[in-house]
Parts: C-alpha cells; structure tokens; sequence
C-alpha cells in the first residue's frame, strides 16, 4: 500500500512539473520529462514481471504520466531550444514533424491503453510492449546516447 502511494504522488508531482518545465527545451528539462516516463514505464514494468501486485490506480496513474509527458515532450524542441545538446541527435531539426509524429504515436498509444485499461499482469506486459517499440523507434532515430 505504502508502494502505490509513492507512485500516485510521484506521478501526480510529475504531472504538475511537466506543465511548468514544459516549453524550457534545456538539457535538464528534457532529461526531466524522459526520468518521467522512464519512472512510469518501471511502474508498469514492475507489475508486468510479478514484481509488483496489479493495481489498476498506478497503471492509471502511469498510463496518464506517459500519454501527458509524450504529448508536452515535443514542445521541448522548439526556437529557444539547446541545440547544441549532445544527446540530442542533430536529425530532429531537419525532421521535427516525424520527431512529433513519433511522441503523438507514443501518446496515443498510452491514451488507448488507458482507454482499454488493462485488467491484469499480462495486460499491462502486453501494453508495455507496445509503449516499448514507440519509445524505442524514437530513441533509435533521434538519441545520441552518451558513452
């Protein structure tokens, strides 16, 4: 129980830190709303392995963080923007209407999951495979991952 409280709260607080970082397109603003994603997608993780008991309020909670971060995540790209950030591929200046393409499908995504919530451990496993191949064609197209 102490466990779901953690993720309701650190979720809830993301979700409100989002909408005040939500345009700054620094390094550390980034990094921030990836470390948002990255902590639901464990959430969802954690329950889909059998790590965690099924709790339809975190996966609520976490399906809501990603679908929120990934539609906002965008914004962090745009004329103010760090574009001298190392871990940011050069590419999506040239191609920011497929970088956008690709957090509208990773939101989408999570908004029809949450949707269709997912009943059980293997819901949430098949979800996270899902979520899995967005977030992972973008960072394939669009991350310099440091060294």
């Amino acid at each position: 129980m102490k466990w779901k409280a953690i993720v309701m709260a650190t979720a809830l607080a993301g979700i409100a830190l989002g909408s005040v970082v939500a345009a700054d397109g620094t390094h550390d603003s980034r990094i921030g709303m990836m470390k948002k994603i990255g902590g639901a997608a464990g959430a969802l993780g954690a329950i889909a392995k059998g790590d965690k008991p099924y709790d339809a309020d975190i996966v609520k909670a976490s399906l809501t963080t990603i679908a929120e971060t990934a539609k906002a995540f965008p914004d962090q790209f745009n004329s103010q923007s760090d574009k001298t950030d190392p871990e940011v591929n050069p590419k999506i200046w040239d191609n920011l209407d497929d970088f956008k393409a690709h957090a509208a499908k990773l939101s989408t995504d999570a908004e029809t999951a949450l949707a269709q919530l997912p009943a059980d451990k293997a819901g949430v496993g098949a979800t996270l495979k899902t979520l899995g191949g967005s977030c992972g064609a973008c960072h394939q197209a669009y991350r310099i991952k440091k060294d």
